[in-house]
């Protein structure tokens, strides 16, 4: 595929099982001194069918494996999108679609990110999302769509047996903050996004 300007594409952006969940590969540039890629082009993810408007870059840095962040989602009117990347390490990067009107609703996907590969993963407004961390020291990218809003700061939890997610570690072995052990469970009732 070329892109509108005639240059050959920086991202290979491929349809996830879920609807509107896109995997990216950036192309990485190498040579002895070591690669250059473009995480970011806001052309080329469009011309792939991504339609975001991203306002705020997020890190977050975990030291210990299997620190699990999540699954967290924002309510309207500040729903977001995220483009999810890891810039040292690895995590099991999870999300699972509440958009009540999705044929795939209470369904979960999950792929590793790593910063060896570079891959990325672009989730649209409606998920819940979480991920739990793979490697020592790991640092953890994302841009949002939308300014986070305590008001609006939600989740479910993330061992709920009804999602049936496998994190890869054992639960009694999985290292989450309090406020992330208290979120409710997953209810199959609510319309959690239209």
């Amino acid at each position: 595929m070329i892109s509108a300007n005639g240059d050959p594409p920086k991202l290979n952006i491929l349809a996830a099982p879920l609807p509107g969940l896109y995997v990216i590969k950036p192309k990485r540039h190498a040579d002895a001194r070591g690669f250059f890629v473009e995480t970011y082009n806001k052309r080329a993810l469009a011309e792939g069918g991504i339609q975001a408007n991203f306002v705020q870059d997020n890190i977050s840095f975990s030291e210990r494996i299997g620190t699990l962040r999540g699954l967290h989602y924002q309510t309207h009117p500040c729903a977001q999108a995220k483009l999810a990347s890891v810039l040292q390490g690895s995590v099991l990067d999870v999300v699972v679609d509440l958009r009540r009107t999705s044929t795939c609703f209470g369904q979960h996907f999950s792929i590793e990110l790593t910063a060896e590969e570079g891959n990325q993963l672009y989730i649209p407004a409606g998920f819940a999302h979480g991920f739990i961390t793979r490697a020592e020291n790991t640092i953890f990218a994302y841009k949002v769509s939308n300014y986070y809003s305590a008001k609006q700061d939600a989740g479910i939890h993330f061992a709920d047996p009804s999602l049936n997610i496998s994190w890869g570690i054992p639960t009694a072995q999985i290292f989450v903050s309090e406020r992330d052990e208290a979120l409710p469970a997953f209810d199959p009732a609510t319309a959690y996004f239209a």
